[in-house]
């Protein structure tokens, strides 16, 4: 793979905005924004150049470089720290392990079709399509967790609330799991097993306590409401 950037190209003939990028990776990664662009390139998984403005742009290398580490995260459920080092490795001309074989936090999940997820959440094509349209559930790779969200959605749109409403509810929850990440990151960086296994007890202990701060902020403006 090319180098981490386009960094001492005298030349912008090829560059791409944020818009661009975005515009080219977000039907595979829908919940890809400029903020998460943002966030990582100061976890250092891509250096797109600067212009005098002091504008972002990002070189074809910069564009697949992010490609590889979405599908990194998002298929092997791999920390940042692990995608840093796998790309280290290919910027170095080193041969890393096989995307599959990469440590993994949890274990792949099982897969479901389109008709089978439709039949086991109750759903109809057009709620799942309007889920997928507005980024709140991706366009394959359909798990367990697809269908307890698509079950949740369903319910949801009886009273009214649409897939576009939960959006923000996603993007939330991506900020909660880069909080946890930064907490997280001595133990990330390392590759001994005591520190994995500590890092895989951990993160999920965190993300309770969110959810517990999160709905003692929700049952208290339900209570403002009702009251």
């Amino acid at each position: 793979m090319p180098g981490a950037s386009a960094r001492g190209h005298s030349s912008s003939a090829g560059l791409l905005s944020i818009g661009q990028v975005l515009a080219r990776l977000t039907p595979e990664f829908p919940a890809l924004s400029a903020s998460k662009l943002r966030f990582l390139e100061v976890q250092g998984i891509v250096s797109p150049t600067r212009t005098e403005s002091g504008y972002r742009k990002f070189s074809p290398a910069d564009l697949e470089r992010l490609r590889l580490a979405l599908t990194l995260q998002r298929d092997h459920y791999l920390p940042l720290p692990v995608i840093r080092d796998y790309l280290a490795d290919v910027d170095a001309g080193r041969d890393p392990a096989p995307q599959a074989s990469v440590p993994s936090i949890v274990p792949a999940p099982r897969r479901y079709r389109r008709d089978e997820l439709l039949a086991a959440a109750g759903a109809s094509p057009q709620l799942l399509n309007d889920a997928i349209s507005t980024g709140v559930l991706g366009a394959d790779a359909y798990t367990e967790q697809s269908v307890a969200l698509l079950r949740a959605l369903v319910a949801l749109d009886r009273h009214g609330i649409e897939p576009r409403h939960i959006r923000p509810l996603r993007q939330s929850a991506e900020r909660e799991v880069a909080l946890i990440e930064s907490a997280l990151s001595a133990l990330l960086r390392r590759t001994d097993a005591p520190s994995r296994a500590r890092a895989s007890d951990v993160a999920p202990e965190l993300a309770k306590r969110l959810d517990e701060v999160r709905a003692i902020y929700v049952r208290t403006a339900l209570d403002r409401l009702l009251s």
